[in-house]
């Protein structure tokens, strides 16, 4: 192995200092679905790089975490747009649940 390589693998290990914390997948979900008109599906899989499945899969988690999600369709042939009405308590347990196993 080269050093160059060697410190490459160091600086991805090293945790980063200062600055902003990570925007986790999740976090980003709880933003898109937070805003005021929600979001659908294919908006959210394509800004995190998700496949549809792993995109409801991970709006169910958040359900089961303790989020009020509510779900809109204005018109037949219009998507189903998802929004959180209410964060959990923070004193509640379950929802320290984890992301999705797998980012598309």
């Amino acid at each position: 192995m080269t050093t160059k390589a060697k410190s490459d693998r160091a600086r991805r290990a090293a945790p980063a200092t200062g600055g902003k914390p990570k925007d986790t997948k999740k976090a980003q979900l709880i933003r898109l679905l937070s805003a005021k008109a929600g979001a659908d599906v294919r908006a959210i899989s394509s800004k995190l790089g998700w496949q549809p499945h792993t995109t409801r899969a991970a709006i169910t988690g958040l359900k089961k975490a303790g989020y009020e999600v509510t779900t809109e369709r204005t018109e037949p042939d219009k998507p189903t747009r998802y929004r959180i009405e209410a964060k959990p308590k923070a004193s509640d347990p379950v929802a320290k649940t984890p992301e999705p196993a797998h980012a598309g």
